[in-house]
This record gives C-alpha cells, structure tokens and sequence, in this order.
C-alpha cells in the first residue's frame, strides 16, 4: 500500500478583529448559585418567620439597587421604559454576574408576593386569583433566567440550577391550579436536579439542596393521591406537614373515592349508627392514624397529627352535642366521641412522658390520664359492659405503676430515700402483672422501662439511703450556739458560732450609736485688765522723759474718753 505525500500548504492568517481578540481572551465565565443565594436572603429578610411581606420588600429594594450600580435603570423620574436583561449584557466582557440577579429577583418578589397572598386567601377566597397571577409573572422572569443561563457564558452548574428553579416555580404553580400530572412532572425535575447536585458537593454545602428536596416530596406525594396512586399518600401527615389547608375538601374528596362508605361503629359491642355527614368524613379520616404514627419521625411529629385531629374533633363533637339534645340515638355517638378524644388525649400525654426530663411533669400527666379514664369507665352507657371495664381496668393499672415509678423518682431527686424505696417497691408489684402486649406502643414501651429498671432504681436508692446516714453519723460533735445581745463590733476579740449573724438580720453594730459625754471647751473671760498696773518702759523709749508720761491706766483712759483736755 503506498501512500501518498500530501503537501502542506500554509493558509494564509485568518484576519481577526483586535477587539474580537481581546473579548475572546478577557470573557470569563459565570458561576450562580441559584438556590445558596436565594435560600440565604430568604433567611435573612423575613422568611425566617414566614414574613413573606418584608422579603418582598427587600427584593424590591435589591432590584432597584442592582439596576442602580449595573446602570440599566427603566426610564427617569418622568417617563418609564421597560429595560430586560438582554444577551448583549451577558457577552459583554465588561459585565458580571449580577446581570442574572435582576430576573432572579423579579421571580423572587412575585413569588413572595403569592405567598403573602396564599397566607391571606384562607379569610378572602377572591385573593386566590390575584395569586395565580403573581406565579403565572415569577415563571416569566424564570423563564428569563433560564435563557440567559442557557449561553455558553453560564458554566454547567448554572445552568443545571436554573433548570430546576424554573421546573419548582412551574410546579409550585401548577400545584395551586391543581394540574396534578404537570405539578408532579415538574417538581419530580426539579428534586432530581436537585438531588445529583447534592451529590457533587462537599458536605457544607450540601444542606440547602437536601432541604428543598425534603420540601418538594410532601407535594409530590399529595399530587400522587390526587392522580390516583393511594400508597404514595398519608393524609394525616401531609396535613401536619402544612400541605393541605382545606382538610375537609380533602376528606370529600376521600369519601368519594370510599366505594364502602360508614354508616355505624361497633364500640365494646355496641353498635352505634351515624346520622351525621361530618362525623362519618372525620371517622373516615382517622382510620390510618395508627399508621401514621408509626411511619412518623419522631415523638414531636406524632403530637403534630395529634394536635391535628384534635381540631377537628372538637369540631365533631360540638357539633354531635347540638344534635343529641333533640335526638337520643346521636348521644351514645357523643360518648363515642368523647372516649376518642379521651384515648388520643391520653397517647398524647405518653409521647410527652417519654420526652419531659422532669419526673413530677410527668406525674401530672399521669394524673389526668388516670381521671380522665377512671370518668370514661363510670359512664352510664358502658359502665355494665364487661369488656369495657376490663379494658378500662387494665389501662388504669398501667397508669397507676407508671405514676409510683415517676413519683419515686421525684422522691429520689428530692433525697427523701424511703418514700421512693416504698414507691418503687409498689410499681415493681404493680407492674409484674402487666402484659406490655395488650396496650398501644407507647403505653407498652414505658411499662417495659418500669419492668427493667425498678429493681436498678431500688438498689441505687437503698445504697443512697446508706450513704446518708452515714454522713450524718460522722458528725458527733455537738456545737455550742450562743446567742448574744452584743454587737459584733464590741467583741471581735471573741469567737463563737451564732446562727444569728447567718441570717438576714445579724448583730453587726448598733445603729444609731449611744451618746456618749464629751468634755466642753473652756471659755476665758479677761476681766482682771482694768485692775493690772503696767511697769514703766519709758527708758527704753529713745527721746523722751518721764515727765511726758501719763499717769499710768488712769491717764490711758483719761485719754480714751477725752478727759482732762484744756
């Protein structure tokens, strides 16, 4: 095989604009990260506390800022002219990345903006369309951002958080004009966006990406009910979530799906009809409250879904009462209710017993779960029911050795040894005939703690309660007290113990001080000088006689007054 030389021939150089030349080596590429950035102002400016009105109110006064120092204001004072961020501002080499701000921003306000008007369209229903409206506006602007992201100034990572801010705003609106299929779509894009982000950065920065995907999944479970795909749904849970907001709407919804629909209960045998629409949709709801407790995260999350339905039971019951004065049937339906509320409360009270850290809390709550039971058991309309007083009778034996167990422990921090020995030795006794099995999971755990640790809690107090007397013991010297009127300041060459001088008011000094006499001043009256005779001192005097003299005092006063002039 031959081959052929090919001659090289050099082309001649490609004539390239200096300015061209210059922007190719100067442009330098944009990093924005979208979801940092947003996620730190929103926290900053109000979304801390779901102010969504104050962060509205920054990004207005950050857009006026940004167009400010990027100069591209929209007209002057008089006239406005609308001014987007085009591709020329982008390629410029001059710019910078906070050209891609301004459309970020503008998203940012009129999905704020949606969100102050979700908070107030549950009393004003008509603000539901101005909402649409403002989310229709945000995924224009984010439409925008992504254009601009899409040019090869924008690196991958820009890009790829661009994509997924504009699929959650879409979902976020779609969500709320209920297109179930296209919200699912978008905010499934969106969290595997998301997701695959996460999984490229470092651990620092990995926490607001894992947080936006805990937050879209609540919504893609409930557009995956809306669909039709049931085992992808808890309703409780999204409602303790905040997802849904008209729970009752929901509940219908549910009902209609429900090919069996309830019309009577059966409680410890008796049968109860239901007459009432809402009672049967609440009854309907809570069918999978034990399942939602279990599939929730923690001890706070179950009290959530408590708290939950016990709004709407409240409703149920108030609502139960007003037809039982005219209707009998309707008053064992009240009784019904009332031991659901009953029960809840108590399970309730058990998941805050398993989190208080105080024993005597936890002694108060006892305290209610045992009235509360022993009033439910009393009621005429299962107080001859066998089953029920059994029933009853077993939960309050759980109550009462749970109660010894935690007001031992009260006794012990308060080191009043035998009295906690005494109470835990009746909760030991009390709980050996428990059956953890029978009773619901949280009543069961705390009774299989009292099991397993009583005995333990006994030694510990009987060792403490050695150890006590034994310091007590120890010391066999008695101190002699004495008690003295004396203040302190007259003998503190003295030393003795007084409890006195421990207590709020000791014998320091006495106030006012004693009077005390004082010797006077003497006082020297000069009244001998009229009687004293001066000596004559005339020949010390230099130049005169003694006939010039006077007549000694009687001269000198002579002189005062002007006697014996001529």
């Amino acid at each position: 095989m031959v081959i052929s030389e090919i001659p090289i021939v050099e082309s001649p150089p490609s004539e390239v604009d200096p300015i061209e030349k210059k922007n190719v080596e100067v442009l330098q590429p944009f990093t924005l990260e979208i979801l940092k950035l947003i996620k730190y102002v929103q926290q900053q400016h109000g979304l801390r506390h779901g102010d969504y009105q104050r962060y509205r109110g920054y990004c207005s006064r950050r857009i006026s800022r940004l167009r400010k120092v990027l100069r591209l204001p929209q007209g002057d004072r008089r006239h406005f002219k609308k001014r987007d961020v085009t591709e020329n501002h982008i390629i410029n080499p001059r710019s910078d990345e906070r050209f891609l701000h301004i459309p970020l921003i503008l998203s940012e306000r009129c999905w704020a903006y949606a969100m102050q008007l979700k908070q107030e369209s549950n009393t004003e229903p008509r603000k539901k369309f101005h909402l649409i409206q403002k989310l229709r506006k945000a995924c224009i602007y984010a439409l925008q951002l992504d254009e601009l992201c899409k040019m090869q100034r924008c690196d991958a990572r820009t890009q790829l958080e661009a994509q997924a801010y504009v699929a959650w705003i879409h979902g976020s609106l779609q969500f709320e004009l209920e297109l179930w299929v296209k919200a699912a779509e978008n905010l499934k894009k969106a969290q595997v966006i998301y997701e695959k982000l996460a999984t490229t950065l470092s651990e620092e920065d990995q926490l607001p990406y894992k947080q936006r995907v805990e937050e879209i999944a609540p919504s893609l479970r409930y557009c995956a009910y809306n669909i039709g795909d049931e085992k992808a749904v808890n309703l409780l849970e999204l409602r303790s979530q905040g997802v849904l907001e008209t729970f009752d709407a929901l509940i219908s919804q549910t009902k209609e799906k429900t090919a069996a629909i309830l019309h009577e209960v059966t409680w410890f045998g008796t049968k109860i009809p239901i007459k009432i629409e809402r009672v049967r949709l609440f009854l309907l709801s809570i069918e999978g409250l034990d399942d939602s407790l279990k599939n929730a995260e923690d001890n706070q999350a179950k009290i959530k879904i408590l708290e939950n339905v016990f709004i709407d039971l409240r409703d149920v019951i108030s609502l139960t009462r007003e037809s039982a004065r005219t209707d009998k049937q309707d008053q064992l339906l009240l009784t019904y209710l009332l031991s659901i509320r009953i029960e809840r409360t108590s399970q309730r009270n058990l998941l805050l017993v398993e989190q208080t850290k105080k024993p005597q809390d936890s002694v108060r709550l006892l305290d209610i779960n045992i009235q509360q039971t022993n009033e439910l058991s009393q009621n005429e309309s299962i107080k001859n029911n066998d089953s029920a007083q059994e029933y009853f009778t077993s939960q309050l034996a759980a109550y009462k050795a749970l109660r010894s167990y935690y007001l031992a422990r009260t006794h012990a921090g308060a080191k009043r040894w035998r009295e906690a020995v005494v109470l835990l030795d009746v909760a030991l006794k009390a709980s050996a005939n428990l059956k953890p099995s029978e009773y619901i999971p949280e009543l069961s755990s705390l009774v299989a703690l009292v099991k397993e640790t009583t005995e333990t809690e006994i030694a510990n107090t009987k060792a403490n309660f050695v150890l006590d007397s034994q310091d007590e013991h120890t010391v066999t010297v008695p101190t002699k007290l004495y008690k003295s009127k004396k203040p302190l300041i007259e003998r503190l060459d003295e030393f003795r113990e007084e409890p006195q001088l421990l207590s709020k008011n000791p014998n320091l000094v006495s106030l006012p001080p004693s009077m005390e006499p004082v010797p006077a001043k003497p006082l020297f009256f000069d009244l001998a000088n009229n009687l004293v005779a001066f000596p004559d001192l005339t020949e010390k005097l230099e130049g005169q006689t003694k006939g010039k003299q006077g007549a000694g005092i009687s001269g000198f006063v002579k002189g005062l007054w002007g006697w014996g002039k001529k």
